[in-house]
């Protein structure tokens, strides 16, 4: 299992993309951040990964 995240680019919050899949687009979790992040924002072949193991990923 590969552990895959995406940080937010304007304060530095480390999301999982469980969290970004379940979601496909929310308000960074950051104190104070008002960025909007996406699923979209994975690189293809993390957003591949994911999807195609995404069992493995479930909590």
């Amino acid at each position: 299992m590969r552990i895959i995240t995406h940080t937010c680019p304007a304060c530095g919050t480390v999301v999982a993309a469980n969290e970004l899949e379940s979601n496909r687009v929310m308000k960074c979790p950051g104190l104070a951040c008002q960025e909007v992040l996406r699923f979209k924002d994975l690189s293809a072949d993390a957003r591949e990964h994911f999807l195609d193991h995404r069992e493995r990923y479930q909590m």
